[in-house]
């Protein structure tokens, strides 16, 4: 897809950026509980990416730049393939009683490893002309975006016989709560970030977003419909830093 949007975008000669980010995952599931600061701090993981932009600010087929227009002057568009991975435990108040459920999930472990690829549009309030040619240092944007998404998760216990015995499956993932099945969905993705201009030719990236997936089952695991700890599906927050080399 990646490939197939370059080569389109190639014939009108627009200009191409490729860049690298990666950084810290903190991924909201099944696991531990909502609003649970240990829930927040402990799951957390490690996303790497590879990012492709499209900028329409400047024709690489003439070294010019392109026609003066808002769209091209505060858009581009950013194609990425990223993967995550996350090791998954029960934090909070329930996972801390000393009592047999509590056991159950403090000796239960779950992973999930995810591989994106999709599409954003980023919104650059201030002329992404003027901070190519150095007018200033940094350009702060917006972006929204898709992606999709091949998930492959895994759950574990440390108890005697592990979770193939249904005795240490804690009572709310019971009649098929536990599915660690790879599979695929879509997700929405939205971030907040800046540029910071390094050279004529490259930036430093520094992002925050959001990723909201179309499914549950991303962790793993799938609450009971009556338990009012689920009430959204997987997502996540990643905050990566990047470096962004201009191509043309």
């Amino acid at each position: 897809m990646l490939f197939g949007i370059n080569a389109v975008y190639a014939q009108f000669g627009f200009s191409h950026e490729v860049g690298i980010v990666a950084g810290p995952i903190a991924f909201q599931s099944d696991y531990g509980e909502r609003k649970d600061w240990d829930t927040n701090k402990g799951n957390t993981g490690i996303g790497i990416g590879l990012i492709h932009y499209i900028n329409f600010s400047y024709r690489a087929d003439c070294n010019c730049y392109s026609t003066d227009t808002y769209f091209n002057d505060h858009f581009k568009i950013r194609n990425e393939i990223s993967y995550n991975k996350t090791i998954l435990n029960h934090f909070g108040p329930e996972s801390e009683k000393q009592s047999f459920w509590g056991e159950t999930l403090r000796a239960m472990e779950g992973e999930t490893s995810n591989l994106n690829i999709g599409t954003q549009l980023e919104y650059f309030p201030m002329s992404i002309r003027d901070f190519a040619a150095g007018a200033y240092r940094i350009a702060p944007y917006g972006s929204i975006g898709a992606q999709f998404t091949y998930y492959s998760p895994d759950a574990t216990s440390s108890l005697p016989g592990g979770l193939e015995d249904p005795n240490n499956i804690f009572y709310d993932f019971a009649d098929g709560g536990i599915n660690t099945d790879s599979g695929t969905t879509w997700s929405v993705v939205a971030s907040v970030g800046a540029r910071y201009k390094l050279s004529l030719i490259s930036d430093l990236l520094i992002d925050l977003r959001w990723q909201y997936y179309f499914t549950n089952w991303v962790d793993g695991l799938n609450h009971s419909d009556t338990n009012i700890q689920d009430k959204a599906n997987d997502w996540l927050v990643w905050f990566n830093v990047g470096y962004v080399y201009y191509l043309d």
